[in-house]
């Protein structure tokens, strides 16, 4: 057995905190904010920005509460995941921005698929024995 076995479902529990912090206040944010959040999506060209901004919503204060507490841990990081992905390549395209941005624009690209990787170990092997998923399993 390895040694860090034993923290594994504490870490776990760590870990959906954390990357909920990121992504919950964010669906709220947007909540608060839809028409700045439809305008800023808006003014990235992307279609439909209303019913950009709704997915949004539901991705990450829906899918970031499941996570969060660990019901559907691997469908809702998988489900985030993929929309990080998508978001990334829209509003982190370091290769399209001036000189100027390409440095932060390049560091929140690569930062957001440093998420996208923790978030497919969710996906991969749940969220542990300390969430909802892991007490229904016994």
């Amino acid at each position: 057995m390895h040694p860090l076995n034993k923290f594994q479902d504490p870490l776990a529990l760590i870990g959906r905190v954390l990357i909920a912090l990121l992504f919950v206040p964010g669906g709220f944010g947007k909540i608060m904010g839809f028409a700045g959040t439809v305008g800023y999506i808006a003014s990235k060209g992307v279609p439909l920005p209303e019913v950009c901004a709704a997915i949004a919503i539901v991705v990450e204060l829906g899918f970031g509460l499941l996570l969060l507490v660990g019901y559907q841990t691997r469908w809702a990081a998988l489900g985030i995941a993929l929309f990080t992905i998508v978001i990334t390549f829209i509003f982190h395209n370091f290769w399209g921005v001036p000189a100027d941005q390409v440095m932060m624009q390049k560091l929140n690209f690569f930062k957001n698929l440093a998420i996208v990787g923790g978030l497919f170990g969710f996906a991969a092997f749940g969220g542990g024995a300390l969430s909802i998923d892991g007490k229904s399993r016994g």
